[in-house]
């Protein structure tokens, strides 16, 4: 563990420090106001991240690389007003700000669900720690303004479920909100992210009242995610192979996908294969 010296100065500046771990890599930034002065994205390979059976696994490992960012990226920051990190797989709740607690930290190091964005709130409680500061999330994965009727399956007793890339559904539709000189309240967009998991959302007048589940299964496979299957397929695909539910949550939202049909999660890598010939 690093051990920081906070500086006693005028602190009427904010210097935030961000933290975004994703399945495929961590994305790191200093915040001085709303200007982004330092940022970082280290990309993780499937062979470092095999040998953690589990993602909480990953917490020292990934909070190592935030620590080396700060000694490395970060000498002139003279301190931090605030750590951010990504929000992770919580209950559902509203869009917004939310301060790291004990609470939530343990919620989110014993969840079955496998998912990088649970590391955020924990990595950002350990820096902010160090620098005696506070760690707060934004926008986590649960967010859900989905409408009733967006939830209805053809199974009774099956909902369909809000979980998708919501920090940067939110940061992206309020960046096209401004380019088209609009409150984000007042639009109707459609927000697509593209990454470990793909997720589309319907975003009305602030609210994404409807969206695939990116995690659990629903829209296109991606570098790491099944996505939609065929039912009855995937019914028979079950019965004939021997896989535990543990296992099968992994295959599905971290093993499938390209990763599963070429061995990388790494797109560059994809295309130098293509343009090889492949």
């Amino acid at each position: 563990m690093v051990s920081y010296s906070v500086k006693t100065e005028n602190k009427n500046t904010n210097y935030i420090l961000v933290i975004n771990p994703g399945s495929t890599s961590t994305k790191l930034a200093i915040f001085k106001e709303d200007e982004n002065i330092i940022s970082s994205k280290i990309s993780h390979t499937v062979g470092e991240l095999a040998p953690f059976a589990k993602v909480i696994d990953q917490r020292e490992f990934r909070t190592r690389i935030v620590e080396n960012f700060v000694e490395e990226k970060c000498k002139d920051i003279p301190y931090l007003s605030a750590v951010v990190g990504r929000g992770g797989i919580l209950t559902p709740m509203e869009s917004g700000t939310y301060k790291v607690s004990e609470e939530m930290k343990l919620y989110l190091s014993n969840l079955k669900v496998e998912h990088a964005a649970n590391l955020g709130a924990i990595i950002a409680d350990t820096i902010a720690q160090e620098w005696r500061v506070d760690a707060y999330i934004v926008d986590p994965v649960v967010v859900d303004e989905m409408d009733d009727f967006a939830r209805i399956t053809g199974i009774p007793g099956i909902n369909r479920v809000s979980m998708f890339h919501a920090l940067n559904h939110k940061a992206s539709a309020r960046l096209a909100a401004k380019r088209l000189n609009r409150p984000y309240e007042q639009c109707n967009l459609i927000v697509v992210h593209l990454g470990g998991g793909i997720t589309a959302g319907a975003h009305k007048k602030g609210r994404v009242v409807d969206v695939n589940n990116g995690l659990n299964g629903d829209g296109p496979f991606a570098l790491e995610r099944a996505g939609s299957l065929p039912v009855w397929s995937l019914i028979e695909w079950i019965n004939t192979h021997d896989y535990s539910m543990d296992a099968l949550n992994k295959l599905i939202t971290s093993g499938s996908g390209m990763v599963a049909h070429l061995g990388t999660n790494d797109l560059r890598e994809i295309n130098r294969m293509v343009k090889e010939g492949n």
